[in-house]
Protein backbone atom coordinates (compact mmCIF):
# COMPACT_ATOMS: atom_id res chain seq x y z
CA UNK A 1 0.00 0.00 0.00
CA UNK A 2 1.38 3.37 -1.01
CA UNK A 3 0.45 6.23 1.30
CA UNK A 4 2.11 9.02 -0.61
CA UNK A 5 4.07 9.09 -3.79
CA UNK A 6 7.25 11.10 -3.63
CA UNK A 7 9.40 11.38 -6.69
CA UNK A 8 12.63 13.31 -7.31
CA UNK A 9 10.43 15.97 -8.94
CA UNK A 10 7.61 16.20 -6.39
CA UNK A 11 6.62 19.75 -5.60
CA UNK A 12 3.77 21.85 -4.24
CA UNK A 13 1.37 24.00 -6.21
CA UNK A 14 3.44 27.06 -7.16
CA UNK A 15 0.30 29.16 -7.66
CA UNK A 16 -0.26 29.13 -3.89
CA UNK A 17 1.34 32.11 -2.15
CA UNK A 18 4.21 31.37 0.20
CA UNK A 19 3.16 31.70 3.83
CA UNK A 20 5.15 30.97 6.93
CA UNK A 21 3.82 28.03 8.97
CA UNK A 22 3.32 30.36 11.93
CA UNK A 23 1.12 32.62 9.80
CA UNK A 24 -1.01 29.61 8.88
CA UNK A 25 -1.11 28.51 12.52
CA UNK A 26 -2.34 31.95 13.57
CA UNK A 27 -4.85 32.71 10.81
CA UNK A 28 -6.20 29.24 10.01
CA UNK A 29 -6.18 27.67 13.47
CA UNK A 30 -5.73 30.03 16.43
CA UNK A 31 -7.96 32.94 15.44
CA UNK A 32 -10.87 30.82 14.09
CA UNK A 33 -10.80 28.68 17.24
CA UNK A 34 -10.52 31.67 19.61
CA UNK A 35 -7.15 30.43 20.89
CA UNK A 36 -4.14 32.42 21.99
CA UNK A 37 -0.58 31.12 22.45
CA UNK A 38 -1.04 30.56 26.19
CA UNK A 39 -4.19 28.50 25.71
CA UNK A 40 -2.62 26.42 22.94
CA UNK A 41 0.41 25.89 25.17
CA UNK A 42 -1.78 24.46 27.93
CA UNK A 43 -3.52 22.13 25.48
CA UNK A 44 -0.37 20.86 23.74
CA UNK A 45 2.52 21.17 26.18
CA UNK A 46 4.33 23.41 23.68
CA UNK A 47 5.80 26.38 25.56
CA UNK A 48 3.90 29.59 24.81
CA UNK A 49 7.21 31.27 23.98
CA UNK A 50 7.76 28.71 21.20
CA UNK A 51 4.26 29.25 19.84
CA UNK A 52 4.88 33.00 19.78
CA UNK A 53 8.20 32.35 18.02
CA UNK A 54 6.44 30.25 15.33
CA UNK A 55 3.95 33.05 14.77
CA UNK A 56 6.78 35.62 14.57
CA UNK A 57 8.64 33.29 12.20
CA UNK A 58 11.72 33.16 14.40
CA UNK A 59 11.58 29.44 15.21
CA UNK A 60 10.85 26.53 12.84
CA UNK A 61 8.26 23.84 13.42
CA UNK A 62 10.11 20.68 14.41
CA UNK A 63 8.87 17.07 14.10
CA UNK A 64 8.01 16.96 17.82
CA UNK A 65 6.02 20.20 17.57
CA UNK A 66 4.35 18.98 14.37
CA UNK A 67 3.12 15.89 16.22
CA UNK A 68 1.64 17.99 19.01
CA UNK A 69 -0.03 20.42 16.59
CA UNK A 70 -1.46 17.51 14.60
CA UNK A 71 -3.15 16.15 17.72
CA UNK A 72 -4.50 19.56 18.72
CA UNK A 73 -5.95 20.46 15.32
CA UNK A 74 -6.82 17.07 13.77
CA UNK A 75 -4.23 17.42 11.04
CA UNK A 76 -1.16 15.32 10.31
CA UNK A 77 2.37 15.98 11.46
CA UNK A 78 3.37 15.69 7.80
CA UNK A 79 1.15 18.70 7.02
CA UNK A 80 3.06 20.93 9.45
CA UNK A 81 6.45 19.62 8.35
CA UNK A 82 5.54 20.09 4.67
CA UNK A 83 4.54 23.71 5.37
CA UNK A 84 7.87 24.29 7.13
CA UNK A 85 9.86 22.52 4.39
CA UNK A 86 8.18 24.50 1.60
CA UNK A 87 8.83 27.76 3.42
CA UNK A 88 12.48 26.90 4.11
CA UNK A 89 13.11 25.75 0.53
CA UNK A 90 11.60 28.89 -0.98
CA UNK A 91 13.66 31.10 1.30
CA UNK A 92 16.84 29.18 0.35
CA UNK A 93 16.32 29.43 -3.43
CA UNK A 94 17.92 32.84 -3.94
CA UNK A 95 21.05 31.65 -2.16
CA UNK A 96 21.65 28.61 -4.35
CA UNK A 97 20.49 29.79 -7.80
CA UNK A 98 24.09 30.34 -8.92
CA UNK A 99 24.91 26.63 -8.78
CA UNK A 100 24.52 24.39 -11.83
CA UNK A 101 23.10 20.86 -11.80
CA UNK A 102 25.60 18.01 -11.75
CA UNK A 103 23.63 16.07 -14.34
CA UNK A 104 22.85 17.70 -17.68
Amino acid sequence: MELIQLTPHSDVDPSQPLRAPGDILLHAYLIPNALNPARLARRTGIPATHIKAFIANTHPITPKIALRLSLAFDTTAFYWLALQARYDLEKAKPVVRAYRPLID
